[in-house]
């Protein structure tokens, strides 16, 4: 079973038990025990690999316990806290989880609540765990872009350093988005300075900084609006398409193969090439694939108007998969050592969880 498909079926389970979960034990039962085992993949019955309520003196405090340890061997590789379903969670409330980590050699943690899992590592300081998660995955609003990232924590993909490396990413990127979705709903009086510094040359005073902020937050409100709309607009044109414009297919059990040479760049200086969501989505989940074989700056995303290409060291001549997503139903195409393309329908972006050994062999044959 995939990562997606793992995380996709204990969100339904999560659903539909929530109401009835009144206590933390049960919540540990029902969920955290299946995400430890189905999601992350360690055996919860084998105490050499899950050790529930963890204890470790710790100075003067004796007897406290960290509801779960996971090791390989003699390392750990996480602290788990438990909460309640529905409680908030706070890093204020896992005093035990801090105080295991830094007297631990574990490297990462998590916080849960059943539905809701912060990752925490040691990125601000050695052996002191940060005061904010580098992913938070919710299986009430699952972000496929995060699962890449929880697959690399998963017993079969784990290595610290990757997951480091990305973490540190991810923790940034989310920073950011928290930092522009601030600016944009609220304009600070600084981002509208510097906003109003580069169009026009009028001195900010109160009362120009006061017409000025609501201008930045009229055009944030409608630049939101526009792209919401364009989505919308294409997404009508993708279904309004008559079928006979396309060839038929074939389905994702029975795949095509078709000989090409190197990828065909499609170039001209305004040539209308929107590189979307699902295809950033998309590439995210190949890089992380292949990243098991190669490094991750490897793997280049080159869009074009009839698909997407990735490949191997930004060369087109050594393409990776294309993805065809301005389609009702979006595919994939992977090539092999030969450089024949592999068709694969797609119900959903996180499906190409499935072709992981296609697309390892594939940077393998590079290699």
């Amino acid at each position: 079973m995939s990562i997606a498909q793992s995380i996709e079926t204990l969100a339904a389970k999560v659903k539909d038990l929530k109401p009835i979960i009144e206590t933390e034990e049960a919540t540990k039962t029902a969920f955290i025990i299946p995400f430890i085992s189905t999601v992350l993949g360690y055996d919860a019955t084998d105490p050499r690999e899950v050790i529930p309520e963890y204890t470790a003196d710790i100075g003067v405090k004796k007897g406290e316990k960290v509801d779960f340890a996971i090791k390989a061997g003699e390392d750990f590789r996480f602290l788990i806290e438990c909460k309640k379903i529905g409680e908030p969670l706070s890093i204020d409330h896992a005093k035990q989880l801090i105080r295991y980590f830094n007297a631990t050699d574990t490297e990462f943690a998590i916080l849960t609540n059943g539905e809701v899992y912060e990752f925490y590592a040691q990125l601000d300081a050695v052996n002191r765990m940060d005061e904010r998660p580098f992913m938070t995955i919710d299986l009430s609003n699952i972000d496929p872009r995060v699962l890449p990232y929880l697959e690399m924590c998963t017993k079969s993909k784990f290595d610290s350093d990757t997951i480091t490396t990305n973490a540190e990413q991810l923790k940034y990127i989310a920073e950011i988005k928290k930092l522009l979705s601030g600016f944009l709903k609220e304009p600070s009086p600084e981002w509208v300075k510097f906003i109003a510094s580069k169009i026009t040359s009028k001195r900010m005073t109160a009362q120009n900084l006061e017409a000025f902020t609501t201008l930045v937050a009229t055009a944030s409100s409608q630049l939101l609006k526009d792209e919401a709309n364009r989505r919308l607009r294409s997404a009508q044109d993708y279904d309004d398409s008559p079928t006979t414009a396309m060839p038929e297919q074939p389905s994702q059990a029975s795949t095509a193969d078709t000989t090409i040479s190197p990828v065909q760049e499609e170039t001209g200086a305004d040539n209308g090439i929107i590189t979307t969501d699902e295809e950033i989505e998309g590439y995210s989940i190949i890089r992380a694939i292949c990243c098991s074989e190669v490094p991750a700056t490897d793997v280049v995303i080159r869009d074009a108007k009839s698909y997407c290409a990735i490949l191997y060291q930004d060369n087109n001549r050594k393409p990776i998969a294309r993805l065809y997503f301005d389609r009702k139903t979006p595919r994939i195409g992977i090539f092999d050592a030969d450089k024949k393309e592999h068709m694969h329908d797609l119900n959903v972006v996180a499906d190409i969880y499935g072709f992981a050994d296609e697309l390892r062999a594939r940077v393998k044959s590079f290699l």
